[in-house]
């Protein structure tokens, strides 16, 4: 993690994260064991205390931000993607299609712009 952690914070100047809850992640009997063997939090801290120590920025995306749900393009919230099992969607606003990940990474990179 030490390694991951000091790559991305030299090769970024901002870097934007969501504030997630793994306490309600937790609930998810599917998910529950992955989750609970990842630290999170510890990879977090890292990236908070090496942003400091090289002069970089760290953006947590507030807790209520849609970053799934919305789309990139023209801001439609699509609640239907709020289904993990969901990975590719069309905005039914706009028609764009979508990868549920790296429309989230669009968003999230809207919040350092």
């Amino acid at each position: 993690m030490h390694k991951l952690s000091t790559k991305l914070i030299r090769e970024n100047q901002s870097i934007a994260i969501e504030d997630l809850r793994v306490k309600n992640m937790l609930k998810n009997d599917k998910l529950s064991k992955a989750i609970s063997e990842v630290s999170w939090y510890e990879f977090r801290t890292m990236l908070e205390y090496k942003a400091d120590w090289y002069g970089r920025t760290i953006v947590v995306a507030p807790s209520n931000y849609a970053s799934r749900e919305l789309c990139s393009v023209c801001g439609y919230k699509n609640m239907d993607v709020k289904n993990l099992t969901l990975r590719n969607w069309t905005c039914p606003n706009c028609g764009t299609n979508h990868d549920r990940d790296i429309n989230t990474s669009k968003n999230l990179e809207k919040l350092i712009a």
